[in-house]
């Protein structure tokens, strides 16, 4: 099946063509034509299936060929956790307006604000941002979205963990058009979270799911080496860098941990660069284009760079430490092994790791094997699930002999009283016979 069978413009599949797109993902193939007919959907895939394009050609076919609510307001809009993410959704749409006079504009935090508004008042036909910057617009009445058209929630789940609620429930209070499509797109679509947001913002959704995004990455291979310290992790991480790879994407836990590491890589020669949430935007940009331009060979990341991001060279990626909610290990993997080319994940395990690895293990219904570093092993082994199982049954026994406490017992009828047996004759008491107690001798008057 090629795109041409989904009936777009002829303007989209010439772009399609000229980017050596030549036939529709899974996910693709299943919401497109939904989107194209005007339903909402509520969709799930695994990372890497060619989300990005399921909901901007079925948003640019409509705007190439309907005719808009209004001469002013934004037609679509498009929201995504991270800037990075923003970013890269804004480079995939303008790959795609060869021949058209769509317009879109990029609106995340870090920007000028300013400057963003004057932009919002050259109406674009297109908006793609971040939720808490786009309410602050909305907030200073630079924008209106009551003709807005289609909204689309990109990686919602994570717009929710990073604490979006409320602005996307404002966003979608001022996008109240009751002709409006939502597409809502997560990693899990059946969590309470999002199951509440879908219900606020969706109306008789069709629901599509491409493969659980805890199946098993066939083109990844996952290697996982045992570490008994940072300055251990800091010399088996130098040791990887120095072995053959195309580009290299290291996750750490910390912000400090991104820059110090990213030093500590650039010492031994390899260009590298460090990414984090407290960078200045300018800073996070260049370090980001470096990177997909393969300028610097390594980046050096917090979770903001696990989510969305397409980038073709990442033939490794290591996880200097284990994150700590399993699902963003699924994310941060999948930065690599895309487009049916082969990856390798590496994780770095402590002692502070192995609750996580219980986690991801948990999440994924598998137990990993170790490996080692040759000259790098560890004294380290693992910790013995035995405290927890001792634990686990501490706690089973206190609650079975509360809860035999409270059981009534059935009234029994009162014994007879008896003698106190350890002076009766011939009584068994434990292993000695006792007799009984001799009274004692009474005295005569005449003595």
């Amino acid at each position: 099946m090629s795109f041409s069978h989904f009936g777009l413009d002829k303007r989209l599949t010439t772009s399609l063509e000229h980017l050596g797109f030549e036939h529709p993902t899974p996910i693709q193939m299943e919401t497109i034509p939904v989107a194209i007919a005007g339903k909402d959907i509520l969709a799930s895939s695994q990372t890497g299936s060619g989300k990005t394009m399921a909901f901007l050609l079925p948003i640019m076919q409509r705007l190439l060929r309907q005719k808009a609510f209004s001469k002013r307001d934004p037609r679509a809009l498009i929201l995504a956790p991270t800037r990075e993410l923003a970013f890269q959704v804004y480079q995939d749409f303008k790959k795609l307006t060869g021949g058209t006079k769509l317009n879109a504009s990029l609106i995340v935090g870090g920007e000028s604000f300013n400057d963003q508004a004057k932009v919002l008042r050259k109406e674009p036909d297109i908006i793609i941002g971040t939720p808490g910057r786009m309410a602050d617009h909305l907030e200073h009445r630079h924008i209106a979205l009551h003709a807005l058209e289609v909204l689309v929630l990109d990686e919602a789940d994570r717009m929710l963990d990073l604490g979006f609620a409320t602005a996307l429930r404002h966003i979608n209070k001022a996008a109240d058009h009751r002709k409006r499509q939502t597409m809502l797109f997560s990693a899990t679509i059946d969590d309470k979270a999002i199951k509440n947001l879908s219900v606020e913002v969706l109306q008789d959704a069709k629901r599509i799911e491409i493969g659980r995004s805890t199946d098993k990455h066939d083109n990844i291979q996952q290697t996982m080496y045992l570490s008994d310290s940072l300055d251990h992790k800091f010399k088996q991480l130098t040791a990887l860098c120095n072995k053959p790879f195309e580009q290299m994407l290291v996750f750490t836990a910390t912000k400090a941990d991104t820059e110090r590491l990213a030093a500590l890589i650039s010492e031994t020669g390899i260009k590298a660069s460090a990414i984090h949430g407290d960078l200045p935007q300018s800073v996070r940009n260049r370090s980001m284009d470096e990177f997909k331009r393969t300028v610097s060979k390594v980046l050096v990341a917090t979770d903001i760079a696990s989510r969305g991001l397409d980038i073709k060279h990442v033939s490794h990626v290591v996880n200097f430490d284990l994150p700590k909610h399993p699902e963003d290990y699924i994310h941060r993997i999948g930065r690599t092994g895309r487009a049916g080319k082969d990856g390798t994940a590496i994780s770095l395990v402590s002692d502070k790791d192995w609750a996580s690895l219980e986690r991801i293990q948990l999440l994924l219904k598998s137990t990993f094997k170790f490996d080692a570093i040759e000259g790098f092993e560890a004294n380290f082994r693992g910790i013995k699930p035995k405290k927890a199982a001792l634990k686990k049954g501490n706690a089973q026994h206190k609650k079975f002999a509360k809860k035999k406490s409270t059981t009534k017992k059935a009234p029994t009828q009162s014994k007879p009283k008896t003698l106190n047996k350890s002076f009766v004759e011939n009584i068994d008491v434990g292993h000695i016979p006792m007799k009984r107690k001799p009274k004692p001798a009474i005295k005569s008057d005449d003595s």
